[in-house]
């Protein structure tokens, strides 16, 4: 069984190791279409699309321990993106995943949080066809972040149903494509730090919970697993936990999940690539369930963490 302990003492190691190490690129990397420069020096053009029209789409896969996380999962999540978007990633696949390593290399980041950007480009739709336009795309990695630090994991965190912001509807913004419309979010956020808690669920106007803050939310109701399926983006961290409760032999079902089923659930989860998978142990000041971490969300998590070491889901990044 993989220990919290063990797997926290093995993290803090190599964050120790990075930091004695240092270098131009300890704090980041970024490439943005030439050579690989600090993050904090790296720049685009102020006319480019993605910045004064948030008309882009991006994807964020992770390394943990040296090892690169279903990565061909979220270059093919971001190829679709762009085919929504009418973008076009402007390099080979292939070409970009090599990148992406080299960045890692270049950084020597055993943990890293791992960003590809597509935008439009420079030039406006408004007077030109999606197909003239040429798209650009933008790398950057830095040492892992956590939405919710691995050492609060064992006690779970407090969450809020938001009360002043609905999540953006689907028909206005599609949330299965992952982009940078934050609006909703970033006044949720906010609320939720009002409300003396750390992390946002958002509804959907219609008594639903779609997701919060860069992460999905799973309920789970004696034995059963439920997501929401609408006005949500199609995590790949959630998929893996579907995938490990399946294998485990518990049902997962995405669908409508109503606000009030929140309030009546044993265990209450977010997953996300930075942070994987982490519990919600207040909700609105309430505990939730017994108010500590339930056997479901513990099993998951283990569950997870292993995965990073199977090479069916990740692969090793040669330092």
């Amino acid at each position: 069984m993989l220990s919290m302990d063990q797997m926290l003492a093995g993290y803090d190691e190599r964050v120790a190791a990075h930091n004695r190490r240092g270098g131009r690129f300890a704090e980041g990397i970024a490439w943005t279409g030439a050579d690989l420069v600090p993050l904090g020096e790296a720049t685009i053009p102020m006319a480019d699309q993605g910045f004064l029209h948030g008309d882009m789409c991006y994807d964020v896969p992770g390394v943990w321990d040296g090892r690169f996380f279903r990565l061909d999962d979220h270059l093919e999540r971001l190829e679709a993106s762009c085919a929504k978007l009418r973008l076009r990633l402007p390099m080979p696949r292939q070409e970009l995943k090599e990148l992406l390593i080299k960045m890692v290399q270049e950084g020597g980041y055993r943990d890293a949080y791992v960003e590809i950007i597509v935008t439009r480009g420079l030039e406006f739709v408004r007077f030109k066809r999606p197909e003239e336009v040429v798209n650009k795309v933008y790398c950057l990695a830095t040492p892992y972040i956590w939405v919710q630090e691995l050492k609060a994991q064992s006690k779970g965190g407090a969450a809020v149903v938001t009360r002043t912001v609905h999540r953006t509807p689907p028909r206005a913004v599609d949330p299965t494509v992952k982009n940078l419309q934050w609006g909703d979010l970033t006044r949720a956020w906010f609320e939720a730090q009002d409300r003396g808690a750390v992390y946002p669920l958002l509804p959907d106007g219609d008594g639903n919970v779609t997701e919060g803050f860069g992460y999905n939310v799973f309920v789970v109701k004696d034995g059963v697993l439920s997501s929401p399926s609408l006005g949500v983006l199609q995590g790949i961290t959630r998929r893996t936990t579907a995938e490990i409760a399946e294998r485990r032999g518990w049902i997962v079902r995405f669908e409508q999940v109503p606000i009030k089923s929140l309030y009546e659930c044993d265990e209450l989860f977010m997953t996300s690539t930075a942070g994987g998978i982490m519990p919600i142990t207040t909700l609105d000041g309430t505990p939730v369930g017994n108010g500590s971490v339930g056997p479901v969300t513990q099993a998951i998590w283990e569950d997870y963490w292993k995965l990073h070491y199977n090479d069916q889901y990740s692969f090793e990044v040669t330092y």
